[in-house]
């Protein structure tokens, strides 16, 4: 979660382009429109989810290293968000 103030509107703003490109999406469903547009707008939803997860896993990481753990606590914890992130 980020944690700054800066970085919280950040992730903010980019959650609202994203439900707007949900929206765009929904619209475009509703109207019928040709595959290759849907399709076009889908990949963009993708990739700005994948974007914002990017940022959010980097914060979290960033943050874990700069607090005292075990490492094999923090190893634990970063593989397992890692291998969710790839899924």
């Amino acid at each position: 979660m980020p944690h700054s103030p800066a970085d919280k509107k950040k992730a903010l703003t980019r959650v609202r382009r994203i439900r707007g490109q949900a929206e765009a999406l929904e619209r475009a469903l509703e109207a019928g429109a040709d595959c290759a547009p849907v399709l076009q707008q889908l990949a963009a939803i993708r990739g700005a989810v994948n974007g914002l997860m990017s940022e959010i896993l980097e914060s979290h990481v960033r943050e874990q290293l700069s607090a005292p753990h075990s490492v094999d606590a923090l190893a634990q914890d970063i593989t397992t968000l890692v291998r969710s992130y790839l899924k």
